[in-house]
């Protein structure tokens, strides 16, 4: 397979979106935004618990069986799995659903990133979770890689990366010391008033101490780095990481979206993150692509690398340094006016990023909203369609905490663009 294959709920819960839950493109494919819902109807599907059964263990089964028959119906199973990112609506989702991806899918647990947000795209859902998978003729397996005194997941049995062809995949590191707390070098000392801070602190030691030595392990780099995902706890945070960002690797070109996160797995934790990285000496580079976007419509490089296009997270952010639409999207509330206006002016950069990169959005195999208030969603839908047309839309609504880095901003549209 060398082309894009979606596949397609023609009709979502009857409001005409063309929703493509599972995208096969060349040798990978992509299982995005899967939660406990009947697509026809909108419904609460097939998690009703029975009998002394956990409702949230329950749902998280259904979860896991809905993208293992995806995975299958485009040629590829869990055992092929390279990265899989879970969003759940409260810290008490996390367990029962982990339980349950380990009696489901067995030892293999691909490189892992979970995160709790506001809410899930379904108001009933406690959940939300995505697959990358390779095909089995891809020629190259799916490799744990787990360097001497590494942590991930603790019992869950995630690996700390997974190698696969040209790509590492690292999973969500946080400054953890035994998956269990805050590690103390990461923390700021007792009774200190300046001079450190728990963000500065914190990210310092995720990149020297956690995301330095799995690189290293799996035969890659920070000068390999391709794209970070970046979850803060605290959107005041946001200043001081660009900075440590910065000063550690602002000569790495490295897409970067950061996103407002509501809750992690340590407590005391502010910065979660996670990677993709080119494998050193591999025959394919990296290369920065230009499409002159606003200043201010991303925090960095948009990259082409392998067989994809790496946007950083885009913003709404119209030629005159302003959110498009800001405003007036109060006033029109009910139009879902923010949603729609944003939108349709992310999707200006990433055309024109496609165009530069010699693809199109027709290609893109996975779409991820991280917005702050899901009625935002329609609107985003309705610039899709004004722009695309029929074309199927892999989309990931996720609603995170406000306010978003830009004033004014409703969503962060972060997308994977096939570019073979």
């Amino acid at each position: 397979m060398t082309g894009v294959v979606k596949t397609v709920v023609p009709d979502l819960a009857g409001t005409g979106v063309r929703y493509a839950p599972a995208v096969a493109a060349g040798r990978w494919v992509f299982v995005t935004g899967l939660e406990a819902v009947d697509p026809s109807t909108g419904a609460m599907d097939g998690s009703t618990p029975g009998l002394g059964e956990s409702r949230l263990r329950r749902e998280g089964e259904f979860v896991l069986a809905e993208m293992r028959r995806l995975l299958g119906d485009l040629g590829t199973d869990w055992s092929r799995g390279v990265r899989v990112d879970q969003f759940y609506a409260s810290p008490e989702a996390v367990n029962p659903y982990h339980r349950a991806r380990r009696h489901v899918c067995g030892d293999h647990i691909p490189a892992s990133t979970s995160v709790i947000v506001d809410r899930c795209f379904a108001a009933t859902s406690s959940v939300s979770a995505g697959l990358i998978a390779v095909r089995p003729d891809a020629g190259h397996d799916a490799e744990a890689v787990r360097p001497p005194g590494s942590e991930a997941g603790g019992w869950q049995g995630v690996a700390p990366a997974v190698a696969c062809g040209d790509f590492v995949f690292v999973s969500g590191q946080m400054a953890s010391a035994g998956g269990e707390s805050l590690d103390p070098r990461a923390a700021v000392p007792a009774g200190m008033r300046w001079g450190a801070s728990p963000i500065r602190r914190q990210t310092e030691h995720l990149i020297v101490h956690k995301l330095t030595p799995v690189l290293d392990a799996a035969g890659s780099s920070w000068d390999a780095a391709v794209k970070a995902q970046v979850y803060l706890g605290d959107a005041d945070d946001l200043p001081e990481f660009l900075e440590v960002w910065s000063e550690h690797l602002g000569g790495v070109p490295c897409a970067l979206t950061v996103v407002p996160a509501a809750g992690f797995r340590i407590a005391g934790g502010r910065v979660e993150i996670n990677l993709v990285a080119l494998r050193d000496g591999t025959a394919r580079r990296k290369a920065v692509v230009d499409a002159g976007l606003p200043r201010g419509a991303a925090f960095g490089p948009c990259v082409r690398a392998g067989d994809f296009l790496f946007p950083s997270g885009l913003l709404g952010v119209a030629a005159d340094g302003a959110v498009a639409g800001a405003g007036t999207s109060q006033a029109l509330d009910g139009l879902a006016h923010a949603g729609h206006v944003q939108a349709a002016a992310i999707y200006d950069h990433a055309d024109a990023l496609c165009a530069a990169a010699g693809t199109s959005m027709a290609n893109a195999v996975r779409a991820q909203y991280f917005v702050t208030d899901v009625r935002d969603f329609p609107g985003v839908t309705a610039a899709w369609a004004a722009r695309y047309g029929d074309e199927p839309h892999p989309f990931w609504c996720l609603q995170v905490p406000g306010p978003l880095p830009a004033p004014g901003a409703a969503l962060i549209g972060d997308f994977w663009i096939y570019a073979p």
